[in-house]
């Protein structure tokens, strides 16, 4: 294996790894002062439900949109991708004239 495909393997886990640490801490840290919050109000666990559930939903936009910024990136590196953006354009404005 060359030297530029281990490197490229070794960052694709550092990678992984580091979107599963955000996967499982960053709900964890909104739970946290949702948990907090209950105890001192007596509700039970509704903001830390809350809390987690707002930062999962964070975590699952920014890799949604993450993935979709490389892999429009990966599309415009194919080759024919400027005259797929042409014909794509141009079908736009024939939907918009009609």
């Amino acid at each position: 294996m060359d030297l530029r495909a281990r490197r490229d393997l070794y960052n694709g886990f550092g990678n992984s790894m580091a979107r599963a640490f955000e996967l499982a801490a960053i709900p964890l840290i909104f739970a946290l002062p949702g948990w907090g919050l209950d105890r001192w109000l007596g509700t039970g666990p509704l903001f830390a439900l809350l809390g987690g559930l707002f930062g999962l939903a964070g975590v699952a936009a920014r890799s949604y949109y993450e993935y979709s910024a490389r892999m429009d990136k990966e599309q415009a590196a194919l080759p024919g991708a400027a005259r797929r953006a042409k014909e794509a354009a141009d079908a736009d404005r024939q939907k918009v004239a009609s």
